[in-house]
């Protein structure tokens, strides 16, 4: 398999297949919000458009980084998401960073959203689907992210069947400037479990797979296959 990782500036055109990482927090959040029941992410584009959303469809969840603001549900935070009970709803998610990079691929082939929680399930349907070409766009700290570039990283190796440690991948993302801000505050917005339930390697079954719906970019959780099932 052929890999790339760029940043979210670094797009020149769509590639055929895309696995979009955020680790801190987009999209351990969005794997969360699955695992509290959530049908499915609409990924905004802006602020505003949350809102809109959210205006229009008064029963959606509406979702933002840093502190709580006037119109929007919850933040983006793994550590307070988990008491959410999100059954059946669906919910808007904009953020700085994760959600930038999905809509920046939009109109590839396979979009997948990742982190370390979904990372197996997402490296094997990139096995199971056979992709020969794999774009993995850095989505943090304009593509500087070392948390997102490891995950990324540990992904291309688990997607070609190698038995990568995991451990080496996860000391990088733990001792990350995202890894810092979050432990001592800087964020805002965010729980004091927050690294640790990042880091929280293969918690959850299924990977998540972005695609245009009715000109929106929608985040749906995806079943993985079982190990043999791609061969």
């Amino acid at each position: 398999m052929d890999t790339r990782f760029l940043a979210i500036a670094e797009l020149a055109e769509a590639p055929s297949t895309a696995v979009v990482v955020d680790v801190m927090r987009a999209f351990t959040v969005a794997a969360w919000a699955f695992a509290q029941g959530a049908e499915k992410i609409v990924l905004a584009g802006s602020l505003e458009e949350a809102l809109t959303l959210k205006a229009r469809h008064p029963d959606w969840v509406a979702l933002k980084d840093g502190p709580p603001a006037a119109g929007f549900d919850i933040v983006n935070s793994p550590g307070l998401l988990r008491s959410v009970d999100l059954g059946g709803r669906t919910v808007v998610q904009k953020t700085t960073a994760g959600t930038v990079g999905a809509l920046a691929v939009k109109d590839a082939w396979l979009v997948l959203c990742a982190s370390f929680v979904v990372a197996e399930a997402t490296a094997l349907v990139l096995r199971e689907r056979e992709c020969g070409s794999v774009t993995f766009v850095i989505t943090g700290d304009d593509g500087r992210a070392d948390e997102d570039l490891a995950c990324a990283q540990y992904i291309a190796q688990r997607s070609t069947g190698s038995g990568a440690d995991a451990a080496e991948f996860l000391r990088r993302a733990g001792e990350s400037r995202a890894a810092a801000e979050l432990a001592e505050g800087v964020r805002q917005g965010a729980h004091p479990d927050d690294v640790a339930l990042c880091l929280d390697l293969d918690r959850f079954p299924f990977a998540m797979v972005a695609a245009l719906e009715d000109s929106f970019m929608v985040l749906r959780p995806c079943a993985a296959p079982s190990p043999g099932d791609e061969e």
